[in-house]
């Protein structure tokens, strides 16, 4: 019996604390410290699967193309050159688009850190679709 409501307790402890994971600091954004932190969570998390999507699609190309290496190290070569201008081509928009506040302001980092993030997910999603069968 101990150790069913043992078991019970870690389970209700194990869904608490999976539901504190899920919390993020853009859930109640009351002032402009707490849309600060959002602004940052959304380009970290962004960036994040931003950073998982290129892997994936290197590892798609692998799948594809490991057979002939040529192949391989061409499209490898294209990715890795696409994905490095469009990096630049990204911070320089965003750099654009936040120019109105002043730099180091809070309006400045979270206006670049919205664009950031926003432009992350489109090009997560392009790379996703990309090699799919």
């Amino acid at each position: 019996m101990k150790s069913i409501f043992l078991a019970l307790a870690l389970i209700a402890t194990g869904v608490h604390a999976a539901e504190e994971a899920d919390d993020n600091p853009c859930d109640k954004v009351e002032n402009d410290i707490q849309t600060l932190e959002c602004s940052a969570f959304s380009k970290t998390t962004a960036e994040e699967l931003l950073s998982e999507n290129y892997k994936s699609l290197n590892e798609r190309m692998q799948s594809l193309y490991g057979k002939n290496p040529s192949q391989l190290a061409d499209i490898a070569a294209k990715i890795k050159a696409a994905q490095q201008q469009w990096l630049k081509t990204r911070d320089a928009d965003c750099a654009v688009e936040a120019f109105p506040a002043t730099t180091g302001s809070k309006a400045f980092t979270i206006a670049q850190n919205d664009c950031v993030a926003r432009m992350s997910d489109e090009r997560s999603e392009f790379l996703e679709s990309i090699g799919q069968e």
